[in-house]
């Protein structure tokens, strides 16, 4: 996340995914200010993970730099524009069950773990 730091991200975050999910054991979620910030915050990162463990990472997203997904295996990291970040949502998404700050009770539930609209 110190990559992030450096390209002066808004708003990030580490959300730890073990027993969450199989596909990575955490998600980072982060903003830039433009399309043009999430685009280049995506290239330094790609390139800085590729440098530090040898692996390329795979990019999806980064043409319309709206939202940008980097998957480095082990971690995921989510790169939006604040409005695209807002209308996904995804630390609700992640949050829910974690009984931590930020973690967002469901409205009803019929059954522990599943959320009915």
């Amino acid at each position: 996340m110190a990559s992030l730091d450096d390209d002066q991200a808004v708003d990030t975050i580490s959300i730890p995914l073990a027993g969450k999910s199989s596909i990575a054991d955490h998600m980072v979620i982060a903003s830039g200010r433009s399309t043009r910030q999430v685009a280049s915050m995506a290239q330094k990162l790609a390139e800085r993970i590729k440098a530090e463990t040898g692996r390329p990472v795979r990019i999806e997203g980064l043409p319309t730099a709206d939202w940008v997904l980097i998957d480095a295996g082990d971690v995921i990291v989510h790169l939006f524009r604040p409005e695209v970040r807002s209308f996904y949502n995804l630390e609700r998404m992640w949050a829910f069950g974690d009984g931590g700050e930020g973690a967002v009770p469901p409205r009803h539930t019929d059954e522990p773990g599943r959320q009915i609209a």
